[in-house]
């Protein structure tokens, strides 16, 4: 059986990936670099340092990308975080983790206070184990720092006992560099066909699905 499950939090657990691209295009906007909101919606799942650069040239990443990212963030923190809202089934998912003896780990691209925030969004802080955030991390997803700096709460448990549940490829692929397996959720909005190409071994259309199909899921059988 896995011995742990690492989670994901934006898309996989908490409705925000369109609130992320909201806020994103209205902060591009306020900095004066009109950014389509459904381009910035393929890129939810990086954090700032890796969503940037895919629509703003270096020099102005460079001279802008700090004030950006930290209006953004405050942006989120003020005006949509308010309207997150946990998918079906995550606090019934987690505590069938936790009657089976499975450890809980969150890793997630958000700073440590919206983590905070998701926590109680989907009431599930007394039932993890501990949590990793880009606080943690150098560089965000599709880079495996956050997912190896979860690994490292797990030592000495090995990453082949372990697996990691998100909604993007960015997910699957920062897994599959820190040596971990991927079920993906379609909860988050990306197409089937990416999420397989990305490398996830399952998929599920939410923590519900998942949930209701634990038994024979690679949540058991890995």
């Amino acid at each position: 059986m896995t011995k742990a499950v690492i989670f994901d939090v934006d898309g996989t657990l908490v409705d925000t990936n369109d609130l992320h691209a909201a806020s994103w295009a209205e902060a591009f906007r306020r900095f004066g670099h009109a950014v389509p909101e459904a381009e910035i919606r393929g890129q939810i799942g990086k954090g700032s340092d890796q969503l940037m650069p895919v629509f703003l040239p270096p020099e102005v990443v460079e001279r802008e990308g700090k004030a950006i990212a930290e209006a953004r963030s405050a942006l989120f923190m003020q005006d949509y975080i308010g309207r997150a809202r946990a998918f079906p089934g995550v606090r019934p998912l987690f505590e069938r983790l936790r009657a089976e003896g499975q450890r809980i780990l969150l890793a997630s691209s958000a700073k440590g206070e919206e983590l905070e925030r998701y926590k109680e969004i989907a009431a599930i802080g007394d039932l993890i184990d501990g949590a990793t955030s880009a606080d943690d991390a150098e560089h965000s997803k599709p880079y495996p720092d956050i997912f190896d700096a979860a690994l490292a709460q797990l030592k000495p448990l090995p990453a082949a006992a372990a697996i990691v549940v998100g909604d993007s490829p960015y997910d699957a692929e920062a897994a599959g560099k820190a040596g971990l397996r991927c079920v993906g959720l379609l909860c988050g909005g990306f197409p089937e066909a990416v999420l397989r190409e990305a490398g996830c071994i399952a998929l599920y259309r939410d923590p519900a699905a998942l949930l209701a199909d634990y038994a024979r899921s690679p949540l058991t059988t890995g």
